[in-house]
């Protein structure tokens, strides 16, 4: 077999067989759709096994036999399994890491995906929905990293990938509880890169633009649109996984192309 370049994102992965690099694990929090489907489904049509989770049992099983029939007929796709699991619980992150592992016997890339937002005025802006927002989006990352980060450490290296937004650095009125959790997403990126580069982690932290999140299997990628596709998404995903060891793209932002003026 021929192995693609995604074969080059870790300097062991280099020297692992054919069917030893076929076993690259990948967790992607958020995958029952839009931003997450994509990546999971642009992953496993790479070879990746990948475990999907998100809260709803039934929506991840349609998606998990959706991805397996778009890329099942490929050479090169990967299993897709799926758990169900709330990011803002820490046990069921952990949980998560477990089945993880229990499932493919490994875990080498994880994936933060998982997001929500709600968009009002400081004052107007419930508790609820105000700690809905950071649980999820901030505290949600930091219990799924430090579910995974002993099981990336035990796989000798791996990668972090945390989706945030352009929101974290270009905040905007109506938007405090989504710009404050992603601008605190971009930070704790940052740390934990320094933290883990020295143990062949690498992270790095994707900040989109507007997304039309209402992911579609329509292929309009010859159309110039006003936001990106989720599909722009996962090819920067995928792009970052090809990196060889010696290069760290520690932030990526991506927008549209011709946004409304």
């Amino acid at each position: 077999k021929q192995l693609t370049f995604l074969n080059l994102w870790s300097g062991i992965l280099l020297h692992m067989t054919d069917d030893q690099l076929e076993s690259r694990v990948a967790t992607v929090t958020g995958a029952s759709r839009g931003i997450g489907q994509a990546i999971a489904t642009a992953l496993a049509s790479q070879g990746f096994n990948v475990m999907l989770s998100g809260r709803s049992t039934d929506l991840l099983s349609s998606v998990a036999h959706q991805i397996a029939t778009t890329v099942g007929s490929e050479k090169q796709s990967g299993r897709i399994e799926s758990y169900s699991a709330d990011v803002r619980e820490p046990g069921q992150m952990e949980d998560l890491m477990a089945r993880t592992v229990d499932t493919f016997g490994r875990l080498d890339i994880l994936i933060n995906n998982a997001g929500v937002g709600h968009f009002q005025e400081l004052a107007k802006l419930s508790i609820e929905d105000w700690n809905k927002v950071i649980e999820t989006n901030l505290s949600g990352v930091f219990f799924a990293c430090r579910a995974a980060i002993p099981l990336l450490k035990a796989s000798q290296g791996g990668w972090i990938i945390n989706i945030s937004s352009l929101a974290g650095s270009h905040p905007f009125s109506g938007g405090a509880a989504y710009c404050a959790s992603k601008a605190g997403l971009d930070a704790v990126s940052e740390v934990l890169m320094q933290e883990l580069r020295y143990d062949n982690i690498r992270v790095s932290c994707v900040a989109p633009g507007s997304v039309d999140t209402r992911f579609s299997g329509n292929d309009e990628s010859s159309s110039i649109t006003r936001k990106l596709d989720p599909r722009d998404v996962a090819q920067v995903v995928v792009d970052l996984l090809g990196h060889q060891p010696r290069s760290l793209p520690s932030r990526v932002e991506i927008r549209p192309s011709q946004p409304r003026k």
